[in-house]
């Protein structure tokens, strides 16, 4: 094969490689802050009673929300962690999976919150469903992919940079 035949792959792929350098990461940290936040939340309303959100259904319950029994019942049985009895360790998780995602989702302490999530996940691979680590691994490099490059410029975390370094001056 003679060297300008593969000039026009080569260009094509170079430019393609370029194209994809040029796209804004604050728009990928955008959607791998929304996902992981619905993959959690989503798990987390499943241990409560009384309080429902769901944004992409558009359900909703406006009430105080607590802790469910088939939630504690599932720590019981199904999870049994080691070192935490359930009565502790399912309104953990519930408050957590709350918490943590919506934390993310507007993007205030995203690093530190995706270090929990990023926790939490190791946690269930390890104790909980040992065989998902094709899911827990996704789960995991959305995590890392914010905790080291953050949420990007769409996000309380980068307005609250902003404010201080301008207070700083």
């Amino acid at each position: 094969m003679s060297t300008t035949s593969l000039a026009w792959p080569v260009k094509a792929t170079r430019s393609f490689i370029g194209a994809c350098e040029r796209f804004p990461h604050s728009l990928l940290a955008l959607l791998a802050r929304f996902s992981i936040a619905a993959v959690f939340w989503s798990s987390g309303q499943t241990k409560v009673e009384g309080f429902v959100l769901n944004l992409v259904s558009g359900e909703s319950v406006w009430g105080w929300p607590k802790l469910s029994d088939s939630a504690l019942a599932l720590f019981q049985e199904e999870y049994r962690l080691p070192f935490v009895p359930p009565e502790i360790a399912a309104p953990m998780a519930a408050t957590a999976e709350h918490l943590l995602p919506a934390l993310i989702l507007i993007g205030l302490g995203t690093r530190f919150s995706a270090l929990g999530l990023l926790g939490m996940t190791a946690v269930i691979q390890l104790f909980v469903y040992p065989g998902a680590y094709a899911t827990h691994g996704t789960w995991a490099a959305v995590l890392l992919g914010l905790i080291v490059r953050g949420p990007g410029v769409l996000s309380l975390d980068h307005l609250l940079a902003r404010h201080i370094q301008v207070g700083l001056r």
